[in-house]
């Protein structure tokens, strides 16, 4: 085992006081620390499955009254996730604060639980419960999503 995260003699110092549990618990200690999730680094839907999880979560908002479109919901999905429902901020100000966004349209939990519709998952990284959320969070702050241009 080589802890390749570490500085050269460092490496070797540690595992020859660790062993087994210990050792390979470094190692994951080492690499999670090293390695942190960027945008870069998103994993986007195919721009079909994008599509689908927009005109599902528009076919919600109707039934619900929740303003918004196919163009609105789409550019602030882009904007915030680049289509990845699994998407997770660990560097902004909510993230430092232990509120993370998260999701397609980069949620925090409290405003999830907030304006989560009736009807869809309790899932914060649910595509359809996470694009509703937010849109219903947007038409109760800015009048419907197509008024968001920026982060919100």
């Amino acid at each position: 085992m080589r802890l390749s995260l570490l500085p050269g003699k460092a490496s070797s110092k540690v595992l020859r006081h660790l062993t087994g549990a210990a050792a390979a618990a470094a190692v994951l200690l080492a690499a999670s620390t090293a390695i942190a999730p960027t945008p870069a680094a998103a994993t986007p839907a195919s721009s079909a499955r994008v599509d689908g999880w927009i005109k599902h979560a528009l076919q919600v908002m109707e039934a619900k009254g929740i303003p918004g479109t196919y163009d609105g919901i789409h550019r602030n999905l882009m904007r915030e996730s680049s289509g990845d429902p699994l998407a997770i901020n660990l560097w902004d100000s909510n993230a430092k604060a232990g509120i993370p966004s998260k999701g397609l349209m980069q949620v925090i939990d409290p405003t999830f639980r907030t304006y989560h519709v009736d009807g869809t998952a309790w899932d914060i990284y649910n595509p359809i419960s996470n694009i509703v959320a937010a849109c219903n969070y947007a038409a109760h702050r800015y009048g419907s999503i197509d008024n968001v241009n920026g982060p919100y």
